[in-house]
């Protein structure tokens, strides 16, 4: 399969700078897979689409403030951290920006006014990664540091400042640990997910932690060449338990975002791996499945999600699920109606 295969044209206009509000007022692009059919709809409209006893799969992993500013030791020259994944409270796999900033580099963190009079924070490159990242081990631990000291990172074709940052964060993100948000849950409203609630649809709670890598294409000529990045995911009893229930009970499993469709279908994959009777069995740990088409779900039964970058992984997903060429025609149509792109764009729900 070649990766040209899910390529698309987009005016660069229709990349959405500024997400609308309020948060459901975004528009919803229904796909029936049954027939391959497109409505034109709002987000507040979903529960439409919804029945007593569907469970929606939601991602509650919180974006961190991963850009830190810092000056090279002793000579003073400006690098900018992003934080990619945690290695321990010290030590971070981070991209550094900034020229020759090799192993032994020393770098001092620039403090932002709130982060008052504490104690200048230093940190070193200790090592660097295949993918050109770098290994930091910081002077301190950095968690409880990060609000005071780093910015929430917005993906590189956002151009213009939040006013809110937490506007780039979901209304039930809770666990730290993303340096992207998932996007396909922004449009919920505190409203919303109360009248969802009143028709008899249930929530479950699940986390993966996004990387940076969600934002890279696919490289290779031939789809089945790429590397996955790995992500580390979370679903505990209280989750695998809803979701069983739900599928024992012959409603549906609703995926909120990829992030969510790749924590359940790791999951579902590590029930089958263990003979287990149930569709999935709790996990924690990493995961590096890589969904594009010819996979065969056992755990996702409808998605809510964004529209994603030409000839990237999350646009491969969704084309496993709903078949390339439906994908491929309704993203033309959402062109052709000027729907909204990417991360602070419109939505997506595929029935």
């Amino acid at each position: 399969m070649k990766t040209a295969e899910f390529d698309y044209q987009l005016p660069p206009e229709l990349i959405a700078q500024t997400p609308v509000e309020p948060r459901d007022a975004s528009r919803l692009l229904v796909v029936h897979r049954a027939d391959g059919s497109l409505e034109h709809r709002h987000f507040r409209d979903l529960g439409e689409y919804l029945n007593p006893g569907d469970l929606l799969v939601l991602n509650e992993s919180r974006v961190i403030p991963a850009r830190l500013q810092a000056r090279k030791v002793p000579t003073g020259g400006r690098v900018e951290i992003l934080l990619l994944t945690r290695h321990d409270p010290r030590t971070w796999e981070a991209l550094v920006g900034g020229r020759r900033a090799r192993t032994g580099t020393r770098l001092r963190i620039e403090a932002s006014p709130a982060a008052g009079s504490r104690e200048p924070l230093e940190a070193e490159v200790v090592g660097e990664t295949p993918s050109g990242g770098r290994l930091i081990r910081f002077s301190a631990a950095v968690d409880d540091l990060l609000d005071a000291l780093g910015e929430v990172p917005l993906p590189p074709y956002i151009h213009n400042p939040l006013a809110d940052r937490e506007r780039y964060q979901t209304i039930y993100a809770r666990v730290r640990g993303s340096v992207a948000a998932p996007t396909a849950g922004l449009h919920f409203t505190p409203r919303l997910m109360e009248a969802l609630q009143a028709q008899g649809v249930r929530f479950a709670l699940v986390t993966l932690h996004i990387g940076l890598e969600t934002f890279r294409p696919v490289q290779e000529e031939r789809v089945e060449e790429h590397v996955i990045h790995r992500e580390w995911c979370r679903l505990d009893e209280a989750a695998a338990e809803a979701i069983n229930e739900t599928r024992a009970a012959g409603r549906r499993i609703v995926a909120v975002g990829t992030t969510s469709v790749r924590v359940l279908e790791t999951a579902a994959a590590q029930a089958e791996a263990q003979g287990a009777c149930q569709p999935v069995v709790p996990f924690e740990g990493w995961t590096g499945l890589f969904i594009y088409p010819g996979y065969r779900f056992r755990a996702v039964d409808a998605m809510v999600t964004n529209f994603h970058l030409p000839r990237s992984t999350l646009l491969m997903l969704v084309s496993a699920f709903a078949g390339r060429e439906l994908i491929l025609r309704a993203y033309e149509e959402a062109v052709r109606r000027r729907y909204r792109f990417y991360s602070l764009g419109d939505a997506m729900l595929i029935l």
